[in-house]
């Protein structure tokens, strides 16, 4: 990207553009500052006449926010921002830190789990996460009560990483405030949210799959069946994470998610020795395999306009009704739970650009919205 921090918060900031559609216009545009210059236009042609993009000033004041709060801005094109992390699709396009940045270029493990762990699911979570930064690994989680706060106390002399849901400067829950200051001073704390922002519950999904990207693995210690902290082993799935468990007593509730991880394949761990040895083995097999294939990259959301020697664009009839069926087509086929985007778009049997066209429009009008993964759900 060739742009400031003002244009890419700008941009990031604006209006039904999430993480995914942050990147499909950089990549189709170029530039922060070219896909602000194009968005008003796309949002017309998706039928929003009144689309402004974020302001300047609110983009500034973010920026003055995160100065008064002792933070940086790291931005996906920065150096700084963590390698593992950007190979996630919807990467966040900035991060908020407080602390050290050279903690994030390190190989990261997540240590996470239940909220109300029992003492010995505690007592794991220390010994776990004192053993990994033995190994030379960080430790992240989200400073969470119980096995997160844990995680974090036991890993602070080694290097430890908390991923927060609201601002990088709003601690929560805020009997954790003295943690967060040790962590920031002894460790990073990062968010992708704008300082001062309160956190929410949709924050929080958002903030675990922070927490499974920036790691090579995820450890599970006491989680329900229903929880949050398996929201993330499966967003490490989606990212090609490592997964592991520490298995518990059948008869407590606090063990059925991590001992249903381990019916479904994830391995088991009885300690960090166990951890390492899995990723020293992954890295081998690694370094055995076969190169991947390209990847294939997806065309062009929209293309602004149609000229002699211009880039050509996308199909549109909307005055003639075609996008508006296809949008009804697209709509009727989601629900809200995810679907592929990629059999979506085999399903509907149109071209790749055709159908971004019309996933970009229904996501500027709030009606759908992309998750990790590659899916898309009905708002």
């Amino acid at each position: 990207m060739r742009d400031d921090d003002l244009s890419v918060l700008r941009l990031i900031r604006s209006r039904r553009v999430g993480p995914a559609t942050f990147h499909r216009l950089i990549a189709e545009h170029g530039s922060a500052s070219e896909a602000l210059r194009a968005l008003p236009e796309i949002a017309a042609a998706a039928g929003i006449d009144d689309y402004s993009t974020c302001p300047e000033g609110v983009a500034a004041a973010e920026l003055s926010a995160g100065r008064r709060a002792g933070a940086r801005l790291i931005r996906c094109d920065s150096p700084h921002y963590p390698p593992a992390l950007r190979q996630i699709e919807g990467a966040p396009p900035v991060l908020w830190l407080r602390g050290d940045p050279t903690w994030l270029a390190r190989d990261v493990v997540a240590v996470i789990g239940a909220r109300n762990a029992s003492s010995l699911g505690l007592r794991m979570a220390r010994g776990m996460a004192a053993g990994l930064g033995e190994q030379g690994l960080v430790v992240a989680a989200g400073l969470a009560r119980g096995i997160d706060t844990a995680a974090h106390n036991a890993a602070l002399p080694t290097g430890t990483i908390a991923v927060m849901a609201g601002g990088v400067d709003v601690i929560y829950p805020a009997e954790n405030a003295v943690l967060a200051a040790q962590i920031a001073e002894k460790g990073a704390l990062i968010s992708e949210q704008p300082p001062g922002t309160e956190p929410a519950a949709r924050h929080f999904p958002t903030r675990n799959r922070i927490v499974s990207g920036l790691s090579r693995a995820v450890v599970v210690i006491e989680a329900a069946h229903r929880s949050g902290t398996l929201i993330t082993a499966k967003n490490a799935l989606d990212q090609g994470r490592e997964v592991m468990a520490v298995p518990g007593h059948p008869m407590d509730a606090r063990a059925a998610g991590c001992n249903a991880l381990i019916r479904d394949g994830a391995l088991l761990v009885r300690g960090a020795a166990d951890v390492a040895e899995a990723l020293a083995q992954a890295a081998q097999a690694d370094e055995g395999a076969q190169p991947l294939l390209p990847p294939v990259v997806a065309a062009p959301v929209t293309r602004r306009l149609q000229g002699t020697g211009g880039p050509v664009a996308a199909p549109s009839t909307r005055d003639r009704g075609g996008p508006v069926q296809l949008e009804g087509r697209i709509l009727a086929r989601l629900s809200p739970s995810p679907t592929d985007e990629n059999d979506l778009i085999r399903d509907l049997g149109i071209p790749v650009a055709v159908a971004n066209a019309a996933i970009v429009a229904l996501e500027l009008e709030g009606r759908v919205t992309r998750v990790p993964g590659g899916r898309i759900a009905l708002c």
